[in-house]
């Protein structure tokens, strides 16, 4: 073999090999940006916990907003109970939003969140949430979605969060991809009624 056919397959190879390393970054960049982003609290990713915190840190309050968005295609009111609440860090919270379904079919939704300031995402944490889940809602038929949080005391050692007296959790409603399926009812956080 010359040594230009020796050169060109090895140009080939690494081309090759490039090409291949590019594809499984890209398969692979949806699962470890949302792992990043839940590590790190980036872009307002919030933090799902297990156990609440034993401190509760009274010397500061947050204001906690709510906001509700309902994606277009899905038939759905959607909105917090209460605009706000004033939480103390490691403060343990159950507020609800409440769901209707408003058109004449069964639909399934899914939700999003995040939170800003961005930079609270990594204090912001879930014990229970209606957006871990599915919601299944019948034609006319009302849910209330709990969530259950707190912020997290170590708010309060971060400098860089010292400026934070006002968090907003925001929520968008979707039609979920497969809207079918087994029904998802309501955790121990609230209970689907008929609508009046």
């Amino acid at each position: 073999m010359t040594p230009d056919a020796t050169r060109k397959r090895v140009t080939v190879g690494v081309l090759l090999g490039v090409v291949g390393a590019m594809v499984v970054l890209v398969s692979f960049s949806v699962p470890l940006y949302r792992l990043f982003c839940a590590a790190t609290g980036y872009n307002g990713a919030t933090q799902r916990a297990e156990v609440a915190p034993d401190e509760v840190v009274k010397g500061r309050t947050i204001t906690v907003r709510f906001d509700a968005n309902t994606a277009p295609g899905l038939p759905w009111d959607f909105h917090p109970d209460q605009r706000s609440v004033t939480v103390h860090p490691g403060e343990t919270k159950l507020i609800h939003y409440h769901a209707v379904n408003r058109s004449a079919q069964d639909t399934t939704g899914t939700a999003t969140f995040n939170v800003t300031p961005s930079k609270a995402g990594l204090y912001f944490d879930k014990l229970q949430c209606f957006c871990f889940t599915k919601q299944h809602l019948k034609p006319g038929e009302s849910a209330e979605l709990g969530v259950q949080f707190f912020v997290d005391p170590d708010i309060v050692e971060d400098v860089n969060a010292a400026d934070v007296d006002t968090i907003t959790l925001s929520y968008t409603m979707f039609r979920a991809k497969d809207d079918e399926g087994e029904p998802v009812r309501s955790s121990s956080l609230g209970a689907e009624k008929p609508v009046n």
